[in-house]
Protein backbone atom coordinates (compact mmCIF):
# COMPACT_ATOMS: atom_id res chain seq x y z
CA UNK A 1 0.00 0.00 0.00
CA UNK A 2 2.47 2.27 0.91
CA UNK A 3 4.59 1.54 -2.46
CA UNK A 4 1.32 2.69 -4.40
CA UNK A 5 1.01 5.43 -2.33
CA UNK A 6 4.33 6.51 -3.63
CA UNK A 7 3.75 6.13 -7.12
CA UNK A 8 0.63 7.88 -7.22
CA UNK A 9 2.49 10.75 -5.65
CA UNK A 10 5.54 10.52 -7.80
CA UNK A 11 3.07 10.45 -10.48
CA UNK A 12 1.45 13.63 -9.01
CA UNK A 13 4.74 15.28 -8.96
CA UNK A 14 5.20 14.36 -12.70
CA UNK A 15 1.67 15.46 -14.05
CA UNK A 16 2.17 18.52 -12.35
CA UNK A 17 5.44 19.56 -13.56
CA UNK A 18 4.28 18.32 -17.02
CA UNK A 19 1.48 20.75 -16.58
CA UNK A 20 3.51 24.07 -15.85
CA UNK A 21 4.63 26.08 -18.31
CA UNK A 22 6.89 29.01 -18.19
CA UNK A 23 6.61 31.15 -21.41
CA UNK A 24 9.14 33.81 -22.35
CA UNK A 25 8.91 37.36 -23.15
CA UNK A 26 7.76 37.98 -26.61
CA UNK A 27 6.93 34.05 -26.98
CA UNK A 28 3.57 32.02 -27.10
CA UNK A 29 2.83 28.63 -26.89
CA UNK A 30 -0.51 27.21 -29.18
CA UNK A 31 -1.96 24.66 -27.48
CA UNK A 32 -4.68 22.08 -28.48
CA UNK A 33 -7.17 20.14 -26.64
CA UNK A 34 -7.26 16.18 -27.69
CA UNK A 35 -6.06 17.98 -31.49
CA UNK A 36 -8.00 20.88 -31.52
CA UNK A 37 -7.00 24.44 -30.57
CA UNK A 38 -7.41 25.61 -27.23
CA UNK A 39 -5.82 28.55 -26.14
CA UNK A 40 -2.41 30.78 -26.60
CA UNK A 41 -0.47 30.72 -23.43
CA UNK A 42 1.22 34.20 -23.33
CA UNK A 43 4.24 34.99 -21.44
CA UNK A 44 4.60 34.25 -18.15
CA UNK A 45 3.65 30.94 -15.93
CA UNK A 46 0.69 29.15 -17.38
CA UNK A 47 -0.65 25.26 -16.69
CA UNK A 48 -2.24 22.74 -18.98
CA UNK A 49 -3.11 19.27 -18.51
CA UNK A 50 -0.35 17.27 -19.60
CA UNK A 51 -2.70 14.59 -21.24
CA UNK A 52 -5.59 16.42 -22.48
CA UNK A 53 -3.60 19.72 -23.58
CA UNK A 54 -0.02 19.49 -26.42
CA UNK A 55 1.96 22.06 -27.53
CA UNK A 56 1.28 22.47 -31.58
CA UNK A 57 4.66 22.79 -33.30
CA UNK A 58 5.48 25.21 -36.09
CA UNK A 59 7.98 25.08 -38.55
CA UNK A 60 11.53 27.66 -38.06
CA UNK A 61 14.05 28.29 -40.24
CA UNK A 62 17.14 27.90 -38.99
CA UNK A 63 20.65 30.02 -40.87
CA UNK A 64 24.26 28.90 -39.96
CA UNK A 65 27.48 29.15 -41.73
CA UNK A 66 29.64 25.94 -41.97
CA UNK A 67 33.39 25.57 -41.26
CA UNK A 68 33.81 26.44 -45.14
CA UNK A 69 31.69 29.96 -45.11
CA UNK A 70 29.54 28.53 -47.22
CA UNK A 71 25.57 29.40 -45.50
CA UNK A 72 23.12 26.86 -45.72
CA UNK A 73 19.67 26.77 -43.77
CA UNK A 74 17.10 24.06 -42.44
CA UNK A 75 13.67 23.62 -40.77
CA UNK A 76 13.11 22.37 -37.68
CA UNK A 77 9.95 22.03 -35.40
CA UNK A 78 9.47 24.22 -32.49
CA UNK A 79 6.65 24.36 -30.02
CA UNK A 80 7.55 28.23 -28.96
CA UNK A 81 6.51 30.69 -31.59
CA UNK A 82 8.78 33.59 -31.50
CA UNK A 83 7.08 37.30 -31.99
CA UNK A 84 10.50 39.31 -32.54
CA UNK A 85 11.55 40.27 -35.61
CA UNK A 86 12.87 37.96 -37.79
CA UNK A 87 15.89 38.29 -40.55
CA UNK A 88 15.39 36.01 -43.84
CA UNK A 89 19.03 35.70 -45.43
CA UNK A 90 17.83 34.27 -49.10
CA UNK A 91 19.94 32.19 -50.94
CA UNK A 92 21.18 33.75 -54.31
CA UNK A 93 18.91 33.29 -57.48
CA UNK A 94 19.35 33.80 -61.37
CA UNK A 95 16.80 36.35 -62.26
CA UNK A 96 16.30 37.34 -66.28
CA UNK A 97 15.70 40.91 -67.07
CA UNK A 98 13.48 42.35 -69.18
CA UNK A 99 16.15 42.80 -71.75
CA UNK A 100 17.32 38.80 -71.27
CA UNK A 101 20.29 39.21 -69.24
CA UNK A 102 20.68 36.74 -66.55
CA UNK A 103 21.96 38.35 -62.81
CA UNK A 104 22.31 37.18 -59.92
CA UNK A 105 20.28 38.71 -56.55
CA UNK A 106 19.99 37.66 -52.84
CA UNK A 107 17.66 39.41 -50.34
CA UNK A 108 16.92 39.32 -46.99
CA UNK A 109 13.48 39.72 -45.46
CA UNK A 110 12.81 41.37 -41.95
CA UNK A 111 9.57 40.06 -40.95
CA UNK A 112 7.58 39.63 -37.58
CA UNK A 113 4.88 37.53 -36.50
CA UNK A 114 1.81 39.20 -35.19
CA UNK A 115 -0.93 36.31 -35.01
CA UNK A 116 0.55 33.63 -33.88
CA UNK A 117 -2.67 31.39 -34.66
CA UNK A 118 -3.12 32.34 -37.90
CA UNK A 119 0.81 31.36 -38.53
CA UNK A 120 -0.12 27.97 -37.58
CA UNK A 121 -3.18 26.92 -39.06
CA UNK A 122 -3.42 29.56 -42.21
CA UNK A 123 -0.20 27.90 -43.66
CA UNK A 124 1.42 24.76 -43.65
CA UNK A 125 4.83 25.67 -43.34
CA UNK A 126 5.73 29.37 -43.23
CA UNK A 127 9.37 29.85 -43.87
CA UNK A 128 9.24 28.03 -47.18
CA UNK A 129 5.81 30.32 -48.23
CA UNK A 130 7.28 33.18 -47.43
CA UNK A 131 10.87 31.66 -49.14
CA UNK A 132 9.13 30.56 -52.30
CA UNK A 133 6.58 33.71 -52.63
CA UNK A 134 10.03 35.93 -51.93
CA UNK A 135 11.65 33.95 -54.87
CA UNK A 136 8.61 34.40 -57.29
CA UNK A 137 7.59 37.94 -56.87
CA UNK A 138 11.15 38.93 -57.10
CA UNK A 139 11.28 37.59 -60.66
CA UNK A 140 8.18 38.96 -61.20
CA UNK A 141 9.58 42.55 -60.70
CA UNK A 142 13.04 42.32 -62.35
CA UNK A 143 11.51 40.47 -65.32
CA UNK A 144 9.31 43.94 -65.45
CA UNK A 145 13.26 45.81 -66.03
CA UNK A 146 16.16 46.26 -68.25
CA UNK A 147 19.15 45.70 -66.52
CA UNK A 148 20.39 49.21 -66.01
CA UNK A 149 16.78 50.08 -64.80
CA UNK A 150 17.44 46.77 -62.12
CA UNK A 151 20.98 48.07 -61.07
CA UNK A 152 19.34 51.82 -60.48
CA UNK A 153 15.80 50.72 -58.97
CA UNK A 154 17.13 49.22 -56.14
CA UNK A 155 15.04 51.08 -53.92
CA UNK A 156 11.87 50.65 -55.79
CA UNK A 157 12.36 47.12 -56.08
CA UNK A 158 12.40 46.90 -52.08
CA UNK A 159 9.60 49.24 -51.69
CA UNK A 160 6.85 46.86 -54.20
CA UNK A 161 7.98 43.68 -53.14
CA UNK A 162 7.85 44.50 -49.48
CA UNK A 163 4.14 45.97 -50.62
CA UNK A 164 3.25 42.52 -52.23
CA UNK A 165 4.77 40.54 -49.20
CA UNK A 166 3.38 42.59 -46.93
CA UNK A 167 -0.17 42.11 -48.27
CA UNK A 168 0.06 38.54 -49.26
CA UNK A 169 1.32 37.24 -45.94
CA UNK A 170 -1.19 39.23 -43.68
CA UNK A 171 -3.49 36.09 -43.74
CA UNK A 172 -0.97 34.05 -42.64
CA UNK A 173 -0.49 36.60 -39.82
CA UNK A 174 2.43 38.06 -40.63
CA UNK A 175 3.85 41.23 -40.87
CA UNK A 176 6.45 42.15 -43.51
CA UNK A 177 8.54 44.80 -42.20
CA UNK A 178 11.05 45.60 -44.85
CA UNK A 179 13.16 44.33 -47.87
CA UNK A 180 16.52 44.67 -48.83
CA UNK A 181 18.33 43.62 -52.14
CA UNK A 182 21.95 42.55 -51.05
CA UNK A 183 23.60 42.05 -53.85
CA UNK A 184 22.63 42.46 -57.81
CA UNK A 185 25.44 40.61 -60.06
CA UNK A 186 25.20 40.78 -63.84
CA UNK A 187 27.39 38.13 -65.49
CA UNK A 188 31.12 38.52 -66.22
CA UNK A 189 31.27 39.90 -69.97
CA UNK A 190 28.29 42.45 -68.76
CA UNK A 191 30.45 43.70 -66.21
CA UNK A 192 33.36 43.78 -68.16
CA UNK A 193 31.10 45.99 -70.60
CA UNK A 194 29.78 48.01 -67.84
CA UNK A 195 33.28 49.26 -66.60
CA UNK A 196 34.49 50.05 -70.20
CA UNK A 197 31.25 52.29 -70.69
CA UNK A 198 31.75 53.88 -66.97
CA UNK A 199 35.39 54.35 -67.99
CA UNK A 200 34.47 56.02 -71.41
CA UNK A 201 31.93 57.72 -69.43
CA UNK A 202 34.40 59.39 -66.88
CA UNK A 203 36.67 60.14 -69.82
CA UNK A 204 33.73 61.92 -71.47
CA UNK A 205 33.15 63.83 -68.56
CA UNK A 206 36.92 65.13 -67.67
CA UNK A 207 36.92 66.05 -71.04
CA UNK A 208 34.27 67.68 -71.03
CA UNK A 209 35.53 69.92 -67.61
CA UNK A 210 38.73 70.36 -68.89
CA UNK A 211 37.05 72.21 -72.29
CA UNK A 212 35.12 73.94 -70.10
CA UNK A 213 37.68 74.87 -67.78
CA UNK A 214 39.87 76.65 -70.89
CA UNK A 215 36.46 78.43 -72.04
CA UNK A 216 36.36 80.19 -68.51
CA UNK A 217 39.98 81.06 -68.64
CA UNK A 218 39.95 82.32 -72.12
CA UNK A 219 36.77 84.10 -71.09
CA UNK A 220 38.24 85.77 -68.37
CA UNK A 221 41.56 86.28 -70.14
CA UNK A 222 39.52 88.31 -72.99
CA UNK A 223 37.74 90.31 -70.23
CA UNK A 224 41.07 90.84 -68.29
CA UNK A 225 42.51 92.32 -71.81
CA UNK A 226 39.08 93.95 -72.87
CA UNK A 227 39.22 95.83 -69.30
CA UNK A 228 43.11 96.58 -69.33
CA UNK A 229 42.49 97.97 -72.90
CA UNK A 230 39.15 100.20 -71.67
CA UNK A 231 41.56 101.71 -68.80
CA UNK A 232 44.40 102.43 -70.51
CA UNK A 233 41.95 103.83 -73.27
CA UNK A 234 40.57 106.01 -69.96
CA UNK A 235 43.68 106.79 -68.79
CA UNK A 236 45.10 108.15 -72.35
CA UNK A 237 41.84 109.79 -72.70
CA UNK A 238 42.54 111.73 -69.41
CA UNK A 239 45.73 112.27 -70.31
CA UNK A 240 44.75 114.04 -73.61
CA UNK A 241 42.26 116.04 -71.60
CA UNK A 242 44.22 117.49 -69.14
CA UNK A 243 47.45 118.12 -71.72
CA UNK A 244 44.38 120.35 -73.91
CA UNK A 245 43.42 122.00 -70.47
CA UNK A 246 46.97 123.03 -69.99
CA UNK A 247 47.71 124.02 -73.25
CA UNK A 248 44.29 125.78 -73.08
CA UNK A 249 45.18 127.49 -69.41
CA UNK A 250 48.84 128.61 -71.22
CA UNK A 251 47.29 130.17 -73.87
CA UNK A 252 44.70 131.98 -72.01
CA UNK A 253 47.74 132.93 -69.47
CA UNK A 254 49.65 133.93 -72.41
CA UNK A 255 47.31 135.71 -74.19
CA UNK A 256 46.24 137.76 -71.19
CA UNK A 257 50.08 138.29 -70.91
CA UNK A 258 50.15 139.61 -74.20
CA UNK A 259 46.60 141.70 -73.83
CA UNK A 260 48.49 143.38 -70.61
CA UNK A 261 51.78 144.01 -72.47
CA UNK A 262 49.94 145.65 -75.66
CA UNK A 263 47.67 147.71 -73.11
CA UNK A 264 50.65 149.13 -71.06
CA UNK A 265 51.78 149.80 -75.11
CA UNK A 266 48.62 151.31 -75.79
CA UNK A 267 48.79 153.61 -72.54
CA UNK A 268 52.74 154.22 -73.35
CA UNK A 269 51.76 155.43 -76.69
CA UNK A 270 48.43 157.01 -76.08
CA UNK A 271 50.03 160.45 -76.44
CA UNK A 272 52.26 160.18 -79.59
CA UNK A 273 49.35 159.04 -81.54
CA UNK A 274 49.08 155.93 -84.39
CA UNK A 275 49.57 152.94 -81.50
CA UNK A 276 47.75 150.41 -83.68
CA UNK A 277 50.28 151.49 -86.41
CA UNK A 278 53.07 150.33 -84.21
CA UNK A 279 51.58 147.16 -83.05
CA UNK A 280 51.25 146.23 -86.67
CA UNK A 281 54.56 147.13 -87.48
CA UNK A 282 55.64 144.92 -84.23
CA UNK A 283 54.21 142.13 -85.46
CA UNK A 284 55.21 142.85 -89.17
CA UNK A 285 58.32 142.13 -87.25
CA UNK A 286 57.98 139.53 -85.55
CA UNK A 287 56.25 137.52 -88.09
CA UNK A 288 59.22 138.34 -90.67
CA UNK A 289 61.74 137.17 -87.73
CA UNK A 290 60.06 133.73 -87.77
CA UNK A 291 59.86 132.67 -91.08
CA UNK A 292 63.37 134.48 -92.41
CA UNK A 293 64.69 132.31 -89.48
CA UNK A 294 66.41 129.63 -91.80
CA UNK A 295 69.86 127.55 -92.23
CA UNK A 296 72.88 130.07 -92.37
CA UNK A 297 70.44 132.93 -91.00
CA UNK A 298 69.20 133.78 -94.95
CA UNK A 299 66.23 134.44 -95.38
CA UNK A 300 63.78 131.40 -97.36
CA UNK A 301 60.61 133.70 -97.45
CA UNK A 302 59.54 137.23 -98.07
CA UNK A 303 55.94 138.64 -97.67
CA UNK A 304 53.81 140.06 -100.51
CA UNK A 305 52.93 143.30 -98.94
CA UNK A 306 56.48 144.08 -97.92
CA UNK A 307 55.43 147.67 -98.24
CA UNK A 308 53.27 147.08 -95.24
CA UNK A 309 56.44 146.68 -93.17
CA UNK A 310 58.02 149.24 -94.83
CA UNK A 311 55.60 152.19 -93.71
CA UNK A 312 55.11 150.20 -90.38
CA UNK A 313 58.76 150.55 -89.69
CA UNK A 314 59.06 154.67 -91.00
CA UNK A 315 55.73 155.11 -89.02
CA UNK A 316 57.66 154.10 -85.64
CA UNK A 317 60.55 156.45 -86.75
CA UNK A 318 57.60 159.30 -87.38
CA UNK A 319 56.96 158.80 -83.77
CA UNK A 320 59.94 158.83 -82.17
CA UNK A 321 60.94 162.05 -84.40
CA UNK A 322 58.27 163.72 -82.73
CA UNK A 323 59.19 162.83 -79.64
Amino acid sequence: MTILLWILLVALIIYIAKGVLIVQQQEVVIIERLGKYEKTLESGLNFIFPILDAPRGIAKRVTQRGLDGTIYSYSKEVSRIDLRETVFDFPRQNVITKDNVTITINALLYYQIVDAKKSVYAIANLPDAIEKLTQTTLRNLVGQLDLDETLVSRDKINQELRAILDEATNKWGVKVNRVELQDIIPPTDIQSSMEKQMKAERDRRAAILEAEGLKKSAILKAEGQKEAAINQAEGEKQAAILRAEGVAQARVIEADAEKEAIQRIINALADKGQPDKYLIAMKYLETLSDITAGENNKVVYMPYEATGILSSVDGIKQMFDKK
